[in-house]
């Protein structure tokens, strides 16, 4: 490797700016300035200078320097905790934008951050978003010193007021800039251009040159300014050695200008300005239309629709549910057992014992006292506790759990779509077409050759190849979200229309966990007692300790120490002196019981035991109707964790061909998943997200049902309002329609292109005409997608 020169002046190794001198060198390579040298020293020193094999000069320029205290209020604890995403005693979490991400030549470097330094223990790149993920030892190293190593490096981090309010700064107001230079420039050539197109009498004719030089004067921004996002995607493309959908407009654009230029220079003809500002224009109309659209996607896919469930807000002793984006910095929250924290606090009643493993991968609970901070993402495994809200759910940790890839299924291998596949070689086709064609009219009729090379490049259009497929998904999770179904991604929506076996778990997904018939049997309970059982069931989160809880209505609330909860079994604690038991007749006594024609808690008070509680099931009414219409598609199957005393009525409403299993324990619902899709199934789980975390991630799709709680869990696809539980068969029609509405969005597509293409090789296509058809297709797709999948969602009464 080996310093560059370019028209006989020295760049630099580094960033690729021209040397103003020869003298800072390091190891026969020239650098612009001092900064850029120790950058190149720093990366050779850690043994990192593949960076430079990747691109060429990928560095940016150091030589505007950097004052040394500029990060110094990283060290205010105030500010720390706005911009810490996450931290515990080992590591501390944290999200930077860095805007000067641009190639994959910072991919690389970033992403080996500690092979600079040792106290980085990960740095993860999203590049569409410029951000970069770092978790890092706070022990061995400060935020602030962090911030300061990116910055040598060249990836100074924004932080502003907008970045402790989680908001990016505009990135595309250029975009609407570009737009308005092009508008202004193109409306201005095509009024001059009116003599040149109608004629001039002999006595004007003298302003007919000085109409060419205006149109060229107007031409220039919008060639310099206007195109360059198509020159900027189309040089990128080329430096990783792939030819994208901007490199032919970026070339019709460059021909189109060249030639108008060299037609006014030499005399010839007044060239085709209209027609290369006409590009500029309605293709920039066509980007700001796609990236609106794109923004409204992503905002209908915002957190706030992941989160639909609930929290308990406790405000004056009155515990009332509060959804997630109603919460405020200074609420009090009552976190039961099993709930997810869904906003970062400090602990202010209870003993937090939290598992971690959704943010740190360790599966150690971590144990919090009273006034110290607990993080959005752990899930309670202890008793109830509260927590003062001391940031906003949109600024939490779980704002990203939802779409990290941690919590994607390890299985999965991504198939690769064939519209994907068909745009890799789709520039080297119509160049290949633009060729044959100027080929053919150079032998045929030369005045023809750069009009049809012109139009040729510009009509073909695989924007409505590619966004056929993301258009449709988008507004089908729209339609679904509308209808309190949530999907984590496009790609649930390819997995719902393929399953071929439905399981449901039945306690809090067929049973409706707020209405139970429930009668106590044993020995005569006291206040202080009935008080104590409430206290430890509202502690957790089942739906059958919820049932007991509502059962004893609005007593108060006693402490709770050394909770515990065994899924499948039942809970235990110390409430005051006593010592309390909920669940089983196994967990409590030890010995296999049956219970009749209903779902029995038993209760042990200091090992003693002094009776149970008898719950009814109430099936959900939309049940029947649902099995109904699922039967005749799907082979079903009913996982529970309860005895078997209503097979006959659970067979009686899901059919003769239903597989009904009963005490099945969390690992065994995961096995029966397993076993299925080894006979070739493609398993949809439906649970409640409480005891069947592993079997929603191990199937195809699973669906977390939930009532009016925060039980979400990061291992699910989808979340489910109960009440449109009703829906579910509606909703996989839908997802079904939405590959039809593709291919129909995609056949459509491909017509344009030929009927297109066969216009333009016939010189019979004028290039301005080609620029309006380009956008133009790609809002008629939008248009039909759109319109398909709202159709199909009406006619499915979605």
């Amino acid at each position: 490797m080996s310093s560059a020169t370019v028209h006989n002046q020295l760049v630099c190794f580094h960033c690729g700016e021209v040397c103003s001198t020869t003298n800072i060198t390091a190891e026969d390579k020239h650098f612009c300035c001092e900064g850029c040298k120790l950058v190149y020293q720093l990366l050779n020193k850690s043994g990192l200078c593949n960076y430079y094999d990747l691109n060429e000069n990928p560095g940016l320029t150091q030589r505007i320097p950097v004052r040394k205290d500029k990060f110094a209020f990283l060290e205010d604890a105030v500010i720390q905790r706005q911009l810490i995403s996450f931290s515990n005693e080992q590591q501390t979490h944290i999200t930077f934008y860095l805007p000067q991400i641009h190639c994959s030549s910072c991919l690389y470097l970033l992403e080996n951050l500690h092979h600079l330094q040792p106290a980085v223990i990960s740095a993860t790149v999203n590049f569409t978003r410029k951000e970069v993920s770092i978790v890092f030892d706070h022990h061995t190293h400060s935020l602030q010193k962090l911030a300061e190593l990116l910055t040598s490096i060249g990836y100074e981090p924004y932080i502003s007021l907008q970045s402790l309010q989680h908001h990016k700064p505009g990135a595309k107001k250029s975009l609407i800039y570009q737009l308005g230079v092009a508008g202004f420039c193109f409306a201005n050539i095509m009024l001059l251009s009116f003599p040149e197109y109608f004629g001039l009498e002999a006595a004007d004719i003298q302003l007919q040159g000085i109409f060419r030089w205006l149109n060229v004067l107007l031409a220039l921004p919008v060639f310099f300014y206007s195109a360059f996002p198509f020159y900027e995607s189309g040089w990128k493309g080329l430096r990783h050695k792939f030819l994208n959908i901007d490199a032919p407009i970026a070339l019709a654009i460059i021909v189109t200008f060249s030639r108008s230029l060299y037609e006014v220079l030499s005399g010839t003809g007044a060239g085709y300005f209209d027609s290369m500002t006409g590009i500029v224009f309605f293709m920039l109309i066509g980007r700001v239309l796609q990236d609106k659209t794109y923004q409204q996607l992503s905002f209908e896919r915002d957190f706030t629709s992941y989160f639909p469930v609930a929290a308990t807000l406790v405000k004056d002793g009155i515990e009332t549910p509060i959804s997630l984006p109603e919460i405020k910095a200074g609420d009090t929250l009552l976190i039961h057992s099993n709930e997810l924290i869904p906003a970062d606090g400090i602990c202010t009643r209870g003993k937090a014992c939290i598992d971690y493993s959704f943010v740190t991968g360790e599966s150690i609970p971590v144990n919090k006292e009273m006034g110290e901070m607990v993080y959005a993402g752990g899930k309670q495994t202890g008793g109830a506790m509260e927590i003062l809200v001391i940031k906003e759910v949109a600024q939490s940790y779980l704002t990203r759990l939802w779409s990290a890839d941690t919590f994607k299924k390890n299985n999965e291998t991504k198939s690769v779509s064939f519209v994907h596949l068909l745009s890799r070689y789709f520039t080297w086709i119509l160049f290949t077409i633009a060729a044959i064609a100027a080929t053919y009219w150079a032998f045929t009729d030369s005045h023809k050759v750069w009009n049809v090379i012109t139009a040729v490049l510009i009509v073909a259009c695989p924007c409505a190849l590619l966004l056929s497929n993301t258009f449709t998904n988008g507004n089908i999770l729209r339609i679904l979200g509308r209808n309190k179904f949530y999907l984590r991604s496009a790609q649930t929506i390819e997995d719902m229309a393929g399953i071929t076996h439905i399981v449901f778990d039945k306690t809090g997904t067929l049973t409706a966990t707020n209405q139970k018939e429930i009668v106590y049997e044993g020995v005569e309970l006291s206040k202080q007692q009935q008080q104590a059982i409430a206290s430890l069931a509202a502690a957790s989160n089942h739906p059958l300790s919820r049932a007991i809880t509502a059962h004893f209505g609005k007593l108060k609330r006693l402490p709770i120490e050394e909770f515990r909860e065994i899924p499948g079994k039942g809970i235990e604690g110390m409430v005051g002196k006593d010592w309390i038991s909920l669940g089983s007749q196994r967990f409590i006594s030890g010995i296999s019981g049956t219970g009749d024609n209903g779902s029995k808690v038993f209760i042990a008070i200091d090992d003693k035991i002094y009776g149970h509680f008898s719950l009814q099931n109430h099936y959900r009414e939309s049940v029947a109707p649902l099995v109904q219409s699922l039967a005749a598609h799907y082979k079903l199957s009913v996982l529970s964790g309860d005895h078997a005393t209503e097979h006959s009525t659970l067979q009686r409403i899901m059919g003769p061909e239903a597989a009904l299993l009963f005490n099945q324990q969390p690992a065994d619902k995961l096995q029966y998943i397993q076993k299925l899709q080894q006979r070739g199934e493609r398993v949809m789980m439906i649970g409640d997200g409480l005891n069947d975390a592993g079997a929603l991630k191990q199937s195809n799709v699973g669906i977390a049902i939930t009532d009016d709680c925060n039980n979400f869990t990061p291992a699910s696809d989808a979340i489910m309002d109960a009440r449109e539980l009703s829906s579910l068969n509606r909703f996989i029609r839908l997802c079904k329609a939405n590959k039809q509405i593709v291919i129909a969005s995609f056949v459509l597509s491909i017509v344009y292109n030929i009927v297109g293409l066969s216009f333009a090789v016939q010189g019979v296509l004028s290039p301005l005409i080609a620029a309006i058809l380009m956008p133009a297709s790609s809002l008629s797709i939008l248009l039909v997608t759109f319109g398909s999948s709202n159709i199909a969602a009406k006619l499915l009464r979605c």
